[in-house]
Formats: structure tokens, C-alpha cells, sequence
């Protein structure tokens, strides 16, 4: 049976002033963990600082998990679902 996900949609201010659009997908629905999820990444992508709060990241539905994200999940705690803007 497919782990139950919960998907931040997420919109944040780069370095450079463009938006980067991205999901913060996680097993554990609370936003507090989902910004600071969303704050690892950033740092691993070169925009360690940027803004991200309950403006920039909001829950948006739960939903199964396909197998490539539950494992990730299992093994980082988070997914990132890149969409507009990302590197």
C-alpha cells in the first residue's frame, strides 16, 4: 500500500529576484517541518537565505505516493517536486 504524502506547494524569491516554483512532498503533515525541509534544499541548490514562511509555503493536498518518492522520503525525509524556476 502506497505511503500517504502531503504536498507544500512552495514559491520563493531567488538571489537573482526570479521565482522558483517547487512542492515540498512529505509523509508528515506539518508545515513547520515542510519549510525547514524546504530551507534544506535551498541550500543545496546555492539560495541558503531565502525567504520561506506560511507566505511562501502552503499546504496543498495529500495524496499516495508513487515508489521513486516514498523512497526518497523514506531515505531523506522530503521530495522536492521542481516546477518553475528551479535549478
Amino acid at each position: 500500500m502506497a505511503m500517504d504524502i502531503h504536498v507544500y506547494d512552495t514559491y520563493v524569491k531567488a538571489k537573482d529576484g526570479h521565482t522558483m516554483h517547487f512542492d515540498v512532498i512529505t509523509n508528515v503533515q506539518d508545515l513547520d517541518k515542510a519549510i525547514e525541509f524546504a530551507k534544506q534544499w535551498l541550500a543545496t541548490v546555492g539560495e541558503e537565505g531565502s525567504t520561506v514562511t506560511g507566505n511562501e509555503c502552503n499546504f496543498c493536498h495529500t495524496q499516495g505516493a508513487p515508489e521513486p518518492v516514498e523512497n526518497e522520503i523514506k531515505e531523506k525525509g522530503f521530495f522536492i517536486q521542481k516546477m518553475e524556476g528551479c535549478p
